[in-house]
C-alpha cells in the first residue's frame, strides 16, 4: 500500500489505541466514505455486556440519550456520553467516550474521538474528529463543494493540491481543536491539534494554503 497523503496518527494521538487502529493506514477519505462497513465490523465485536444493541445501534450503558434525538444505524456510542432531544446521527457513525450532541447537533458517516462536543446547532458531514475537539453554537463542518461544477474535494499538504477522488469528505480537526460560533470549516479542511477557528470565519484549506494544516 502506498504512503498515505495523511498521517491520521499526527491529528489523532489516540487513534493506534482505539477500535480504528486497523484502519490507521486509511487516507480520511477512505475511511469516512467506508464508514457504514466499518462500523458494523466493529458492532460485531462489541459486548452486550457493557452495550444495549438494537437493530445495529450500540449506546453504551453509561450514556444517556434524551427522548426525541434522532439515531439511524449502523452506530456506535461509547461510554459516559450525552445525546440531547433534536440530534440527528445517522449515515454510520462511531462515537468514543464522554462526548456531547446537543439540540440540533446533526453528525453523519463520521468518527469522533474522546471528549468531543457538538454544542447545537452543527452539522458535521463525513469527518473525523480527534480528542476534546468543541464546536461552539452555529459551527459547520462542510461536506460537499455545492459552489462550482468540479466537485472533487481536494485536501492540501504544503503548498500541493492532493485529489480524494470523492466528492463527500469534510475534515480532519485534530485533537483539542475549537470552533467558534457560526464558524464554518469547508471541505477538505485539515486542522492541525490545537487550531482555533475564529467565530463567524471560515477555514478554506483548498484557497490558500494554512499555518495550521498539513
Amino acid at each position: 500500500m502506498p504512503t498515505p497523503v495523511i498521517q491520521l496518527q499526527d491529528f489523532v494521538a489516540s487513534l493506534e489505541r482505539s477500535p480504528l487502529a486497523q484502519w490507521a493506514s486509511f487516507e480520511p477519505w477512505e475511511l469516512t466514505s467506508q464508514s457504514e462497513g466499518i462500523v458494523r465490523k466493529l458492532l460485531n465485536a462489541l459486548s452486550v455486556v457493557d452495550f444495549t444493541v438494537a437493530d445495529e445501534i450500540a449506546i453504551h450503558r453509561t450514556t444517556t440519550v434524551e427522548p426525541g434525538a434522532v439515531l439511524k444505524c449502523p452506530l456506535i456510542i461509547g461510554p459516559n456520553g450525552f445525546v440531547a432531544s433534536g440530534a440527528y446521527l445517522r449515515g454510520g457513525n462511531w462515537v468514543a467516550e464522554r462526548c456531547i450532541f446537543g439540540p440540533g447537533a446533526e453528525l453523519k458517516s463520521s468518527f469522533v474521538f474522546a471528549g468531543t462536543k457538538l454544542a447545537h446547532f452543527n452539522f458535521v458531514g463525513d469527518s473525523i474528529l480527534g480528542s476534546d475537539v468543541n464546536l461552539e453554537a452555529g459551527s459547520i463542518v462542510c461536506n460537499y463543494r455545492n459552489e462550482r461544477p468540479d466537485k472533487e474535494i481536494r485536501v492540501r499538504k504544503g503548498a500541493d493540491l492532493h485529489p480524494t477522488g470523492h466528492i463527500k469528505f469534510g475534515a480532519v480537526l485534530g485533537d483539542h481543536s475549537r470552533l467558534g460560533a457560526n464558524a464554518v470549516v469547508a471541505p477538505g479542511g485539515l486542522l492541525r491539534p490545537g487550531s482555533v477557528v475564529p467565530r463567524a470565519s471560515l477555514r478554506d484549506d483548498e484557497a490558500s494554503p494554512t499555518e495550521s494544516g498539513a
